[in-house]
């Protein structure tokens, strides 16, 4: 039997991650979370993370798909926050968001990893950007890794 598993740390890997602006009160500390995954555990260098901001989270598979078709990354992370709030806005937002990053990830050679919360309030969002919950950015960024690798190990 031949069993695949990969590891985390991906030195000479280069990352894009794509991310919101809207709700960026929450997204920054996405980011940071991700970009300390990516350097103190993946050991990616700090030239070789590039970060793209858009306007929302239904921006975002446009640019992450924009970014694996440059054939420059070896990743690319998804992040933003979608609150529920009084109207049906929060479903189709959501749901663009999983759909098109999930459509992206399965047309690309590469990993596509999702970062988006999808939330009921502020507090949900706040616990899974680092506190209660911990941080959903660092798990999308260690995702990521080890996908490379996992993909790697696959192709060999």
């Amino acid at each position: 039997m031949k069993i695949i598993e990969a590891p985390v740390a991906t030195p000479e890997a280069n990352i894009a991650i794509v991310i919101a602006r809207f709700n960026n009160f929450i997204n920054d500390s996405l980011l940071q979370g991700a970009v300390d995954a990516l350097k103190r555990i993946g050991q990616v260098k700090d030239e070789n993370i590039t970060v793209v901001w858009v306007p929302g989270a239904y921006e975002l598979p446009l640019a992450a798909r924009a970014l694996t078709r440059t054939k420059k990354y070896d990743a690319v992370i998804a992040l933003g926050t979608v609150i529920r709030g009084g109207t049906a806005h929060f479903e189709f937002v959501a749901g663009e968001a999983s759909s098109g990053i999930a459509n992206v990830a399965m047309n690309s050679d590469i990993p596509v990893s999702f970062g988006v919360l999808t939330t009921e309030n502020i507090e949900q969002a706040i616990e899974r950007a680092g506190t209660k919950a911990g941080n959903k950015g660092a798990e999308a960024a260690l995702t990521a890794l080890e996908m490379i690798n996992v993909i790697k190990a696959i192709n060999a």
